[in-house]
């Protein structure tokens, strides 16, 4: 009998970003952070690591503490509001770090506002040398810029480090990209693969502009899922039909 352990399949991309939106980890109240779908997140992120073998980094919204774009609306200072969401995406790489280091997974946070008691400073060859020794990194506080949002974050770190592919959690139970929003459209249709330039002349709400031309100019794909599905991560990276992936 042998004690072989089976093949792993082979993973779509080698390298990716993953990009969970700030209330995917709140859990079901969509505020503050929720032990349970930190716990799934941190397993599914283990999961592909240890499994596939694939480099993850980790770009996190802050949207359960803080939405800039909100306190912007209600008469705060535009740079101020934003710089708040900020420290909201910091709270979450740490809270995540701690998820993904109770379970054995070396992780590194690094920050592009320096913190530098509690999470390194965003050096792109330190971030890369940290995912060639298997380790995850989470990217915090954005661009470290007002009004770039995180999924920009996301796709400008995500070209910076070279990754294959962005993957971006959604929190609402939306699958994918549709041509209306499901939860108020029940013929709503959804893509199981749809171009850049058509997300944007569409106005689809999946990232802001800026993000979706960054990847295209880039030619880096976006996959958009929910990841409160079990396996998300794991589907996608082994070649399941899982939510809508633009390129």
């Amino acid at each position: 009998m042998s004690d072989d352990v089976p093949d792993q399949p082979t993973p779509r991309w080698k390298r990716i970003v993953f990009k969970p939106s700030g209330e995917a980890m709140a859990g079901p109240s969509g505020r503050g952070l929720d032990g349970p779908t930190l716990d799934q997140t941190a397993a599914e992120i283990i999961d592909i690591r240890q499994n596939l073998g694939v480099d993850v980094a980790v770009v996190v919204g802050g949207g359960n503490f803080w939405r800039g774009r909100t306190g912007a609306m209600e008469g705060m200072d535009a740079t101020q509001s934003d710089h708040i969401g900020m420290l909201g995406t910091v709270m979450n790489a740490l809270a995540l770090q701690d998820a993904l280091e109770r379970r054995g997974q070396p992780t590194r946070v690094q920050s592009a506002i320096e913190m530098p008691r509690i999470a390194e400073p965003y050096i792109r060859r330190r971030a890369m040398r940290h995912l060639e020794k298997g380790r995850v990194v989470i990217f915090a506080a954005g661009t470290g810029n007002p009004f770039f949002t995180t999924d920009t974050a996301a796709a400008l770190r995500a070209a910076e480090i070279e990754a294959g592919a962005l993957l971006k959690g959604t929190h609402s139970g939306v699958d994918g990209v549709y041509d209306a929003d499901p939860r108020t459209n029940t013929d709503a249709k959804k893509y199981d693969e749809i171009a850049y330039m058509d997300v944007m002349n569409k106005n689809l709400k999946v990232m802001d502009a800026t993000a979706i031309a960054f990847c295209r100019d880039n030619d880096i794909p976006i996959v958009v899922f929910d990841m409160s599905a079990d396996h998300a991560l794991r589907s996608i990276l082994t070649g399941g039909h899982v939510g809508t992936i633009v390129q």
